[in-house]
């Protein structure tokens, strides 16, 4: 065989290989595409309470056998001829009160998309919690905004500040310190935030609990539906 032919032979062999390993990702992601996304639902409806909480908050909370309620919405932002769409979790105590909302975003990182859950207060006016819902940074590098010390910087950050990110520590209140060697990562986060607070905050409302905007009128004309509905 000349050295033409076996080159030819081997860019075939190449190719078939690359087409079969593909064929085989595309399948692989097929198959556990939606097992993924229902871990990340199952993972968010559990750290609602803590983003909106606290820890001890949320912890008092479960030990003493009570939930939040929570329902889901998405809100839809049409800014520069682009339409985002946002899954909002509104949150209320058990008795009533609204007491936070969990924006769910994401944005381009060093490696890979970052998705992030945005913990705000009622009135969307400050930041209750920051949560990295999946990433692929760099391991030891871009990979530490999953650490708890970095993240908490924004907890009560007011949402009517744009954060910026400063190197080398001394971060004032509209700051957020760079982890270091990873700046272009703890940007990243820091632009999702920013641009999730400035398409979401103003649309958030203060609602009593769902079951508490019944109307009367509403229960009075239609008790049956009513129950069945509860």
């Amino acid at each position: 065989m000349s050295l033409k032919n076996s080159n030819l032979v081997q860019a075939w062999l190449v190719l078939l290989l690359a087409t079969l390993f593909g064929t085989a990702l595309a399948g692989i992601q097929a198959k556990l595409g939606p097992v993924i996304e229902a871990n990340k639902v199952k993972e968010t409806m559990a750290k609602i309470p803590v983003l909106v909480l606290g820890e001890d908050l949320a912890a008092e909370l479960a030990d003493d056998n009570q939930t939040l309620t929570i329902k889901s919405r998405v809100v839809e932002v049409k800014k520069n001829g682009i339409t985002k769409f946002y899954t909002v979790y509104d949150a209320w105590l058990p008795e009533g009160k609204m007491i936070g909302h969990v924006v769910k975003a994401d944005g381009q990182g060093y490696a890979d998309k970052i998705e992030l859950l945005v913990g705000l207060d009622a009135q969307g006016k400050r930041i209750t919690g920051l949560f990295v819902l999946a990433q692929k940074e760099t391991p030891g590098l871009g990979a530490k905004i999953l650490e708890d010390a970095w993240r908490g910087q924004f907890k009560e950050k007011s949402t009517e500040k744009h954060l910026s990110v400063v190197k080398g520590g001394g971060a004032k209140e509209d700051q957020i310190d760079a982890i270091s060697g990873a700046t272009i990562s703890s940007k990243s986060v820091t632009g999702i935030v920013n641009t999730a607070v400035a398409n979401v905050a103003s649309q958030l409302e203060v609602t009593a609990g769902p079951e508490k905007n019944k109307t009367p009128a509403l229960q009075n004309k239609e008790p049956s539906k009513n129950k069945e509905r509860s």
